[in-house]
C-alpha cells in the first residue's frame, strides 16, 4: 500500500477537548519500539486475556512497566507480576518512556510519568470493543496511544456508550493523546482488515501508556 505522507513531518489534528492524533509522531522511532516490543514478549508472552464475564479477548496482550493491567475471573487490575510466570513485568523500555513523555508534551500535558505500558497485538479480524480507560489511580494523567504496523479504524466516542462515534484511520508511526475533560472518553478499535506491513508482517501492535498508580 502507497503511503503518500511516508515522508511528510509530523503534524497535530485535534479529536476532542484535550485529545489530539499526532500524526507521525513515532514513525522515526518505530524500528527501535518494534524491537523492544520483541524483547518484552520474549520474557513476558503475548496472551489473549479472559473477562470477569468469562469471554475471551480477541486481541493478545503483554504488559511492560512497574505495573501491568491484566483481566481475570475477579475482575480488571494493575499488578507488578505477570500471572503467566508470576515474575515482575519487564521493565519500560528507555525509548517507550521517551516517546510516551515527549508526545504527552507535544499534546499539552507535561510531567507525564506513566507506569504501565499495555501492549496489544492484533490480527486480522481482531478488534477492541468501546471502553473506557479507567481503572487507574491517576485519571488526572493523560492516555498515550501508539499505533505500529497495519493500519486500523479508531473510534472515539464521549462520556457515554451511545455517544456518536469519530471514525478515523490511524496508520503505522500515528500517537493519539487525550486526557482532561475526555480522559474517560469511550473509545475502540474497528475488526482489523488483511494487509501486510513491511514492519510488522500481518499484524498491528499498540502501546497505551498510563499513569495506573499514585
Amino acid at each position: 500500500m502507497l503511503d503518500l505522507f511516508a515522508d511528510a513531518e509530523p503534524w497535530q489534528e485535534p479529536l476532542g477537548p484535550g485529545a489530539v492524533v499526532l500524526r507521525r509522531f513515532a514513525l522515526a522511532a518505530s524500528p527501535s519500539l518494534l524491537a523492544d516490543i520483541a524483547a518484552v514478549a520474549e520474557r513476558s508472552p503475548f496472551r489473549q486475556m479472559v473477562t470477569p464475564g468469562g469471554y475471551t479477548m480477541s486481541v493478545a496482550m503483554t504488559n511492560c512497566g512497574e505495573v501491568g493491567w491484566t483481566t481475570d475471573a475477579r475482575g480488571y487490575l494493575y499488578s507488578p507480576y505477570d500471572p503467566l510466570g508470576g515474575r515482575r513485568w519487564p521493565p519500560m523500555p528507555v525509548g517507550f518512556l521517551s516517546l510516551a513523555q515527549r508526545a504527552a508534551l507535544e499534546a499539552g500535558y507535561s510531567g507525564f510519568q506513566p507506569d504501565a505500558c499495555l501492549i496489544n497485538r492484533y490480527l486480522p479480524g481482531t478488534k477492541l470493543s468501546l471502553h473506557q480507560d479507567k481503572d487507574e489511580a491517576r485519571l488526572d494523567a493523560p492516555i498515550v496511544s501508539v499505533s505500529l504496523g497495519l493500519p486500523a479504524i479508531f473510534q472515539f466516542g464521549g462520556a457515554q456508550r451511545n455517544d456518536p462515534l469519530k471514525r478515523l484511520l490511524l496508520e503505522h508511526g500515528d500517537v493519539v493523546v487525550w486526557g482532561g475533560e475526555s480522559r474517560l472518553w469511550y473509545h475502540g478499535i474497528q475488526p482489523l482488515k488483511p494487509g501486510q506491513h513491511p514492519a510488522t508482517g500481518n499484524c498491528r501492535y499498540n502501546l497505551t501508556f498510563r499513569r495506573a498508580g499514585e
